[in-house]
């Protein structure tokens, strides 16, 4: 059977360092971990530093427009109340 396949996605806002705890590097030790543990095929891992408050996230775009290319991808991402 084939393993699930997914991108990784981390951001940290620039504008709320106060309050997002996770760095993007340690929030990609995390979902790879997660992922190994899963047994879950990582395909890419894309990184931001923009707030998610406002449109215009040039990396989380491209990330989407190829997943509507592919069949069966999906994303990991960090949530901050995990």
């Amino acid at each position: 059977m084939n393993k699930p396949k997914y991108f990784l996605y981390a951001r940290k806002s620039t504008e709320d360092d106060d309050k997002q705890v996770m760095s993007i590097p340690a929030q990609l030790v995390e979902l790879r971990e997660f992922a190994s543990r899963e047994n879950l095929e990582i395909l890419e891992e894309f990184q931001e530093s923009k707030s998610a408050k406002s449109p215009g996230r040039e990396v989380f775009g491209e990330m989407m427009m190829r997943i509507e290319k592919m069949n069966g991808v999906g994303i990991l991402a960090w949530h901050p109340l995990c």
